[in-house]
């Protein structure tokens, strides 16, 4: 047994495991994409403003007063290290910079000065892994000698504060999802355990049955729904084997006794033989007598092996249409002879054809007469009669004798079986005939039945049709 093997109940603590964690992982992936979605929305949205508010400003305010009296507003406007501005003419060199990061200010188109901004005017970078975004834009703004100019302003920020608290924030993700995982894993693996308990206990009492106590059945009483079929199933199972092994113990015994007979007769003609000298005529005598029970002991072992063959799964048979008929007529000139030694005539009639193994079906109903001529009264008829439908074809052989008990009929087509082991000629069956019988129709996928009543006994054959399931 491969003990490396993973359990059932830590497959399934695994598999829940992982499903939590992807599902975690998936929902925390979804909410920090709308995050992420939401903080460059209100960056670049701060950003724009920022520039809208400097245009604004410098409308109203004389531009040069405002650089050199008061150049420190621009700094505390932007208020951290990360922020950029860039107030210059076309041309010239700036006015003022604000850059404490020395940040690498970007080529980039400015806005017209009337143009309305928005989001789309936003540039977006990355600096040394670091996402960046800015703006620039056109503003007009006025001198001391009353003329206009255009003003190009430039603004950015480094979003370094962003990306550590987003890097935070899928860490934060990662953890709560592995935590949430484990814990599934523990509950699966606890949840499991407990609903595997029948399953365990339905192993245990499957475990303790063997051989002396076959007549043991699973109680299905406070077992699970779902372990009903399989209970039931292996109940039905244990009934089966329970049923083949007393009949194997029947057939060993039967065949045993059986056996014994010929064997039996065997050692004490001999040892009588040996006794003391005999004639030549006595040792003919006696090898004669053992020959009979050599030729029974062949036959019954003949019989034994055809069984075996045949209640094998992979038996193969050779089907062809046979006319019954024809089929009746030859068995019945093959026992001819025979039932005139006892006084018996035999007659047949009926149609019909059948779809079977030729040398099978000839045996079957050669068992069957047979056993009819052994057991038939002298001075009466046996008949043979076939009868065709829309289902198949049936074969009976029918002969007048006595009666065999009700007790007695399901039973006759088991191996060794008689009815009464004092009848006449049962010393000479091997008690395999009829089993043969029920082996041949079990291949033909067909059907056997015995009746008696009345002095009449009647054995039935079924062949379904050819197209029959």
């Amino acid at each position: 047994m491969n003990r490396s093997r993973h359990s059932l109940v830590s497959r399934l603590a695994l598999l829940f495991a992982l499903l939590s964690f992807a599902v975690l992982a998936t929902v925390g992936y979804a909410l920090y994409s709308v995050l992420v979605a939401q903080l460059v929305k209100r960056d670049d949205a701060a950003l724009v403003t920022r520039v809208e508010q400097i245009r604004t400003l410098l409308r109203d305010v004389d531009l040069l007063d405002l650089i050199h009296q008061k150049p420190e507003l621009f700094a505390n406007m932007l208020g951290n290290r990360e922020a950029l501005l860039v107030l210059k003419f076309p041309g010239q060199a700036p006015l003022i910079e604000v850059n404490p990061g020395r940040i690498a200010v970007p080529e980039m188109k400015p806005m017209a000065a009337g143009a309305a901004l928005d989001l789309s005017a936003v540039h977006h970078s990355v600096e040394n892994g670091t996402p960046f975004i800015v703006v620039s834009a056109t503003a007009r703004v006025t001198d001391p000698q009353h003329m206009e100019h255009e003003l190009q302003i430039t603004t950015g920020r480094l979003l370094t504060e962003r990306t550590s608290m987003l890097a935070a924030y899928r860490l934060q993700i990662f953890g709560v999802a592995l935590a949430a995982a484990l814990l599934a894993a523990m509950l699966a693996y606890w949840i499991a355990r407990r609903s595997l308990l029948p399953l365990r206990q339905l192993a245990a009492q499957t475990g303790s049955i063997g051989i002396r106590n076959l007549s043991t059945r699973i109680d299905s009483r406070n077992a699970p729904r779902e372990l009903l079929p399989l209970i039931d199933g292996f109940n039905a199972m244990l009934d089966r084997l329970e049923t083949s092994f007393a009949q194997l113990s029947q057939v060993s015994a039967d065949m045993a006794h059986d056996l014994r007979t010929p064997i039996g007769n065997m050692l004490g003609q001999t040892e009588v033989a040996l006794g003391q000298k005999r004639s030549t005529e006595y040792y003919e005598k006696l090898l004669g007598s053992n020959f009979e029970e050599l030729q029974r002991l062949s036959k019954m072992t003949d019989n034994m092996l055809f069984l075996a063959r045949a209640e094998h799964a992979d038996h193969a048979i050779e089907r062809k249409p046979l006319e019954v008929p024809a089929e009746l007529e030859r068995i019945a000139d093959y026992f001819e002879g025979l039932a005139e030694e006892r006084d018996i005539t035999l007659a047949w009639r009926g149609d019909g054809a059948v779809w079977a193994d030729p040398n099978l079906l000839r045996r079957a109903l050669a068992n069957l007469l047979s056993n009819a001529v052994r057991y038939a009264d002298a001075g009466t008829e046996i008949t043979l009669l076939s009868q065709q439908d829309a289902a198949g074809t049936s074969i009976s052989v029918e002969n007048r004798g006595p009666v065999i008990e009700e007790r007695h009929l399901a039973r006759l087509f088991d191996r060794f079986y008689r009815a009464d082991a004092s009848r006449r000629g049962s010393s000479d069956a091997s008690g395999l005939g009829l089993s043969i019988v029920r082996s041949i129709m079990l291949l033909h996928q067909g059907s056997w039945n015995a009746a008696s009543s009345d002095g009449t006994t009647r054995f039935t054959l079924f062949f379904p049709r050819r197209d029959a399931p």
